[in-house]
């Protein structure tokens, strides 16, 4: 399980003292305990009836969802180092990108612009998709097949080029 890899990495770090790693890794892990204690809130006013066990079981978050959280957070990253670019600091641009690289090893395998481009031609011909204004099928029928394996932005370029 990935929450388990995360724990054992961030001991791994403390123990070597890799600074970045064990700060990435631990503001990573808070990210995930509070989306934790929101799925438990969650359920809890759901399901009054469950038990504090069952509310606990239940609220643990799957790799997917530990996954999304790690896709926020490298977003986040990228968009901070493009503002710190445009502010000229370059001190603040190179730790961020030390940080993206540790969080980078969490994320699947990368796809290959040219793999994307094929993905998205069976889901525009599964849609039936003929214009730019059918880009919200395909979008919807594309995410969640490269979910975490490519940037929103660059699949949006080629959905659009592709219906273009």
């Amino acid at each position: 399980m990935l929450k388990d890899k995360l724990e054992t990495d961030f001991k791994n770090a403390l123990k070597q003292k890799k600074e970045i790693e064990v700060s990435v890794l631990r503001l990573l892990k808070t990210d995930i305990f509070n989306k934790e204690k929101e799925k438990r809130y969650q359920l809890s006013k759901e399901n009054p009836d469950f038990t504090d066990k069952e509310l606990e079981e239940k609220s643990i978050l799957t790799d997917e969802e530990i996954l999304d959280v790690i896709i926020l957070k490298t977003k986040k990253s990228e968009e901070a180092i493009a503002e710190f670019r445009k502010g000229k600091r370059d001190d603040l641009v190179k730790k961020e990108e030390q940080e993206l690289e540790v969080l980078k090893t969490y994320m699947p395998q990368q796809l290959e612009e040219k793999e994307i481009k094929e993905l998205a031609k069976e889901v525009i011909k599964e849609t039936k998709a003929e214009s730019i204004k059918d880009m919200g099928k395909v979008m919807s029928g594309l995410m969640p097949k490269v979910k975490g394996k490519a940037s929103g932005a660059l699949i949006s370029k080629i959905v659009k080029d592709l219906l273009s």
